[in-house]
């Protein structure tokens, strides 16, 4: 028999690792989950936050071994729903969100109750979309993205673009399109998409930036024209449509997400335990077609990687929102 010698360097490790441990062990409970687990959507039952939350809530209920409930907590964009995980205390309750709720909500609003960069921790980007900049088929006449823009620019104010809503990712990327590409339209604000379309095919408003998912059957249809989509190159869900990049517009790109969140004060330990699962979860070949289908391309990020997105969209919308004195209504 021996006994294992040890350098001053190894025990300090074994020393350090032992109380990291001990940390981790303090914060995290002895079995978790030890009840249903919900997660709680912003938006009604049948929109795309909702559907990706159902989506994964039958997986991820089978990994953990408990009922996970779909929640529908809606209002103000989905900051009401963001607000009751931001200030949720019993360790099982999590956020399906979009990007406004995890990055712009307070600068848009300093009077929202939650702040999503200090009271959420990420847990993993689902997937992205661009936006596709869509016309009625009339607007700027019969020939290419080009020749569109030079008819934008010509016409300046007093052409029109619809949005759901003042501080909206189709209104802070028009305003960012508009410092990119030299065009003038003003904004005119909608209850919904709904309305939007609408009103673009009505004649009244000219242009929008639209979700895929959304425009594709008008655009099939032969009711709207595209003119870009907002990704730096083509994007899988609209292959056959150019980026803004290829028709001129240059270092301009702009992509509507969505994610996990979980409250700032859920132990750190079932966060990453989360994250690994609700990543694995989105990745399968099953998974990635049906939120393909829903009008997303799926990411599955790590907490960190979900972090550093929150970070880099919160400084670029931040600078535009300050910028501009954009508020939410």
């Amino acid at each position: 028999m021996f006994a294992p010698t040890f350098s001053r360097r190894t025990a300090l490790a074994l020393g350090l690792s032992a109380i990291a441990n001990w940390s981790v062990a303090q914060t995290a409970p002895a079995a978790w989950p030890i009840k249903p687990l919900k997660i709680i959507v912003g938006f009604p039952a049948g929109s795309s936050p909702d559907l990706t939350a159902r989506a994964i809530a039958e997986p991820l209920a089978r990994l953990l071994g408990q009922p996970v409930i779909v929640d529908n907590k809606v209002g103000a964009g989905g900051n009401i729903g963001a607000d009751i995980v931001a200030k949720a205390t019993d360790q099982h309750t999590i956020g399906l969100m979009i990007n406004g709720n995890m990055t712009i909500a307070r600068l848009l609003n300093p009077n929202i109750a939650y702040d999503p960069l200090k009271d959420l921790a990420p847990v993993s980007l689902i997937g992205t979309a661009p936006l596709v900049l869509a016309a009625p088929v009339a607007v700027g006449g019969t020939g290419n993205a080009r020749s569109f823009f030079d008819a934008a620019r010509a016409a300046g104010d007093r052409w029109s673009y619809g949005t759901p809503g003042v501080g909206t990712v189709g209104h802070l990327g028009m305003e960012l399109l508009k410092d990119k590409s030299g065009i003038k339209p003003v904004h005119i604000p909608f209850p919904g998409y709904a309305q939007v379309f609408n009103s673009m095919l009505g004649g009244q408003i000219e242009l929008a930036l639209l979700p895929p998912a959304l425009a594709a059957q008008q655009i099939k249809a032969g009711k709207l024209k595209a003119i870009g989509v907002t990704s730096y190159g083509r994007s899988t869900l609209m292959p056959e449509v150019p980026s803004l990049a290829e028709v001129g517009i240059r270092g301009f790109g702009l992509e509507i997400w969505n994610g996990v969140a979980a409250p700032a004060s859920m132990p750190p330990a079932i966060v990453h335990r989360l994250s690994a699962m609700v990543s694995d979860i989105v990745r399968t070949p099953e998974m990635r077609e049906k939120l393909f289908n829903q009008g997303w391309v799926v990411v599955g990020s790590s907490a960190e990687g979900l972090a550093n997105r929150i970070k880099a969209d919160t400084a670029e919308m931040g600078a535009l929102i300050r910028s501009r004195g954009i508020k939410a209504e």
